[in-house]
């Protein structure tokens, strides 16, 4: 199915200037164009439309994989230990089992796709968790290189992210390889 991703403006990534009412049109796992959203709606009627507000951009890259997925615990809403990651002393607290590093890692992936995060830096190294990271579509990278890991251009995979604002503090969507993973609307 093809499905056009729209917004005010698309980051390539790639250096080359951003594209004010851009968008990028995804078929199945792949970036098929990026071009003026009009041109492609006229080219493509039958296509889905998402539309976003403000900016697409190449996912980001989350250097900090290994400590926010293995040194930390992301607790279950179910239980009484709060919102927030636990570090330190708290963790050491608890009664780390492989099932409940898988869970947690599960949480914290779903965290890092609410932000437009794609892929994090590893080594990761528990078994449970490679395995919800791989699960979740996010690529472990074994080094942090600036820029965007995958620029938006024909033919590379569909993996990119909405944020509301140029300044990109609100992720509205996630998508990996074509699959719609986060939306915030």
């Amino acid at each position: 199915m093809l499905t056009i991703h729209t917004a005010d403006l698309v980051v390539f990534g790639d250096g080359r200037p951003s594209l004010p009412g851009g968008a990028v049109l995804v078929e199945g796992r792949q970036i098929t164009a990026v071009e003026v959203y009009d041109d492609l709606a006229a080219a493509y009627p039958s296509a889905r439309v998402r539309r976003w507000p403000g900016v697409l951009t190449p996912g980001l890259v989350n250097p900090y994989g290994r400590e926010l997925l293995e040194q930390s615990y992301h607790p279950d809403p179910r239980e009484d230990l709060g919102d927030e990651p636990l570090t330190g002393e708290a963790l050491e607290s608890l009664d780390m089992t492989d099932a409940r590093w898988g869970a947690s890692a599960r949480r914290g992936v779903q965290r890092m796709l609410t932000q437009g995060t794609v892929a994090v830096v590893g080594p990761l190294r528990r078994p449970a968790v490679i395995d919800a990271v791989h699960r979740s579509g996010l690529t472990i990278e074994h080094r942090f290189t600036e820029g965007p890991l995958i620029p938006l251009l024909p033919g590379a995979d569909a993996t990119f992210a909405a944020f509301d604002t140029p300044d990109l503090t609100t992720c509205v969507a996630t998508v990996i390889k074509g699959r719609l993973l986060h939306r915030r609307r």
